[in-house]
C-alpha cells in the first residue's frame, strides 16, 4: 500500500469537492495527494466526441487547475497527477487498493454527468479493499470547501458485526480533525415483538438496555486507545439507514461499513450503505471489513 490519498477526477463540481476534501485528508495524514483522471473509451453519449489530443489537453488542464486550487492554503502539499486510460472502475479500484483513502465525487440521487457520479463510484465502493469516501458538492457553501458548515463525525455500527476497521477509521479521523465522534447503533424489535409486548410491556425497555450495554462494550476499548477523542454513543430503535441519514444532516462525515464478500453478480453493498450513499448530505466513508 502506498501512503497517499487518491482522488478520481472529472469535470463535475462533485469532483472538485472531493479533491478539496481529500487535500485536507492528505494534509492531516502528511501524505501525497494523488489526482487521477481515467480516460475511458469509447466516450459516452453525455460527453462530446473530441480528438484524443484535445481530450488529453483538456484533462491535463483540469489536473493542473485542481492542483493549484487544492494547494491554496496548503503550500507544502505534495500533489501527484496522473492521466490513465482504461475502464474507470478497474483503474480506480486498483488505485484505491494501494491508497490510504480514496475520495470520489457523488451526486446521490441527482442526474448523472461525469463518470464518477454514478455507477463507477458505486463499483469502486463495492470492490475496494480500503476506505472510500464519497463527497457531494455543497451549493450552500458559495465556493467554500464542501461540508465546511458541518461538524462532527457519525459512525454507524452493528453490535452483532465485527467493527474494528470502522472504529479504527472513525476514531483516527476524529483524532486528526479534533472532532467529536458520535457512535450510533440502530436496533429493531424481533418480528414477534408486537404480540410479546402485550404479554410483557417492559420488553421494549429491556431490549433497549441490552442494545445500549452492547454498544458501550464495543466502544469502551476504543475510548482507551483514543482518550483525547470526545465520544458520545447511543442505541436507537428504528431503521438504521433512516437514523444515520438523519444524524448526518449536521455532521462533517458519516462512516459506515461494508462487509467484504464474494458475489457471483459483482460488488455488493448492503442496504444501509447504499441508502446513506444516496441520501446523506455529508461525505460518506465506506470502510470494508471481513
Amino acid at each position: 500500500m502506498t501512503p497517499q490519498v487518491t482522488v478520481g477526477m472529472d469535470e463535475s463540481p462533485e469532483s472538485l469537492a472531493a479533491a478539496l476534501w481529500a487535500a485536507e485528508e492528505a494534509s492531516l495524514l502528511d501524505v501525497p495527494l494523488h489526482l487521477v483522471h481515467v480516460e475511458e473509451w469509447p466516450v459516452t453519449a453525455e460527453v462530446p466526441v473530441l480528438s484524443a489530443e484535445s481530450l488529453v489537453e483538456r484533462y491535463e488542464s483540469l489536473l493542473h487547475a485542481t492542483t493549484d486550487r487544492v494547494r491554496q492554503g496548503r503550500p507544502g502539499l505534495d500533489v501527484v497527477t496522473e492521466m490513465a486510460r482504461g475502464r474507470a472502475p478497474g483503474v480506480l479500484t486498483a488505485a484505491a487498493n494501494e491508497s490510504e483513502v480514496t475520495v470520489l465525487g457523488s451526486r446521490g440521487l441527482g442526474g448523472v454527468v461525469g463518470f464518477l457520479i454514478g455507477s463507477v463510484s458505486l463499483a469502486v465502493v463495492g470492490r475496494a479493499r480500503r476506505p472510500v469516501v464519497l463527497v457531494r458538492s455543497d451549493p450552500s457553501s458559495s465556493g467554500a470547501d464542501a461540508g465546511s458548515t458541518r461538524a462532527g463525525i457519525v459512525l454507524g455500527v452493528d453490535t452483532e458485526q465485527p467493527c474494528d476497521p470502522l472504529f479504527a477509521f472513525a476514531f483516527g479521523e476524529a483524532a486528526r480533525r479534533n472532532e467529536e465522534l458520535r457512535v450510533v447503533h440502530s436496533w429493531s424489535p424481533p418480528p414477534a415483538y408486537g404480540y410479546s409486548a402485550v404479554l410483557d410491556p417492559n420488553l421494549g425497555s429491556s431490549l433497549g438496555r441490552q442494545a445500549t450495554e452492547g454498544l458501550a462494550e464495543m466502544v469502551r476499548p476504543w475510548r482507551h486507545k483514543f482518550p483525547a477523542v470526545r465520544v458520545t454513543e447511543g442505541a436507537v430503535a428504528g431503521p438504521a439507514a433512516a437514523e444515520l441519514v438523519d444524524a448526518s444532516r449536521s455532521a462533517g462525515l458519516l462512516v459506515v461499513g461494508r462487509r467484504s464478500r464474494r458475489s457471483p453478480v459483482g460488488p455488493h453493498l448492503g442496504h444501509v450503505a447504499h441508502a446513506v450513499i444516496h441520501h446523506s448530505p455529508a461525505p460518506v466513508a465506506v470502510v470494508p471489513f471481513e
